[in-house]
């Protein structure tokens, strides 16, 4: 993190902005310019935390600038790597955006004027576009998140240790979690395994820690034997998200009612497993799997059925009907039914990661689902 080395392949970097090139032809744009740190990360493998404000740019004629804090990185996919300063006697300014966008404008100066130019509309201030005078300004974030869906080797990678963190916790959960065992003392130690696991820190902490409820941050209640404890773990490896989750009764002890839940969300993932391939529309896997959990005796469904992880812990395809995607080959997708009744004390949610492939799902989070064990 923060520049210290490279966190993605940046070969494959290269690869990303030369796909993202393309797009630029099509649309007859001079140059992008992103802000947001996770396409900062995506296209030259560098990325700094919220504290401060990289910019890189990329030109269609084949230049690509990383603007980073104090100092240069040693290793970039960049063509030119400049700094603007962060601190003051290392105090941080508050002007952070201002600086390496001033950095920027001296670098574009110095190369022309660009006609047409595209951005994140969702995050790029005025500070930068400033300095494209009349150019014509379009958003480049929907082909950015189209381009995202589709996972290089460089970053099927780094997901995998997300999610090979969230084994690591699950498997300390069903040490710690018991009768009496606070939510927050549970959220610490799994947070040590995820820590563990990795290597390193972590960039994202990720979901649901809450005992007896659909999902919640972590509390000072104590686990209820009894209750259905979710944990949907999301964890963050150098900016790429794991999302799974598993449910572990309290008390090792499901009722018949909890255990008939927890068979029927498990048929659910297997439906998946069956149907889902490059192709599929999103919304037919939905309706397979809402109709079949409307079969449950005990329990209901209403909300979405999952979505790509990445860079984002909800990013596209969308299994959901409010949007209409279709699965592609190399795209992760969590996959998480559930059945939610008081009756379950509160209900459950299973969540898998998945790797979409020509033959199918390929199942990235094979760690054991029971609720006793």
């Amino acid at each position: 993190m923060n520049g210290a080395e490279p966190l993605l392949d940046l070969a494959s970097c290269r690869r990303r902005q030369d796909r993202l090139r393309r797009h630029m032809a099509d649309r007859s744009l001079d140059a992008v310019v992103v802000v947001a740190p996770e396409h900062v990360q995506y296209l030259t493998g560098h990325r700094w935390d919220a504290r401060f404000s990289p910019l890189a740019a990329v030109l269609a004629s084949g230049d690509v600038l990383l603007v980073c804090p104090d100092r240069p990185v040693d290793q970039a996919a960049a063509d030119e790597v400049r700094t603007y300063a962060a601190k003051w006697r290392s105090t941080l300014r508050n002007d952070q955006r201002a600086a390496s966008a001033a950095v920027f404008g001296d670098w574009l100066a110095a190369r022309g004027t660009a006609r047409r130019v595209g951005v994140e509309f969702s995050s790029c201030p005025p500070h930068v576009t400033r300095w494209f005078g009349d150019a014509a300004v379009e958003d480049i974030e929907p082909e950015l998140l189209r381009q995202r869906r589709r996972k290089d080797p460089d970053e099927l990678a780094v997901l995998q240790r997300a999610i090979d963190a969230t084994g690591a916790m699950v498997a300390r959960a069903r040490e710690v979690v018991a009768p009496g065992v606070s939510e927050l003392t549970v959220f610490s130690e799994l947070q040590a395994a995820a820590v563990a696991s990795c290597g390193e820190m972590l960039t994202g902490t990720g979901n649901d820690y809450a005992s007896g409820v659909r999902g919640g941050p972590p509390r000072s209640r104590e686990c209820v034997a009894g209750d259905l404890y979710i944990l949907d773990l999301g964890p963050a490896y150098r900016g790429y998200f794991a999302d799974t989750s598993r449910v572990i009764a309290v008390d090792r002890r499901p009722t018949d009612e909890q255990q008939a839940a927890w068979a029927h969300a498990c048929e659910a993932l297997a439906i998946v497993e069956r149907i889902a391939k490059p192709g599929v529309r999103c919304r037919d896997i939905y309706e397979e799997v809402r109709h079949w959990l409307a079969t449950a005796n005990v329990g209901s469904w209403s909300s979405h059925l999952g979505h790509g992880i990445g860079l984002a812990v909800h990013e596209g395809p969308h299994l959901n009907p409010s949007w209409d995607d279709v699965l592609e080959e190399g795209e992760v997708i969590a996959v998480e039914p559930a059945l939610y009744d008081p009756l379950l004390r509160s209900g459950l949610r299973i969540e898998n990661d998945y790797l979409v492939t020509a033959a199918g799902l390929v199942n990235l989070s094979p760690f054991p689902l029971g609720l006793a064990d």
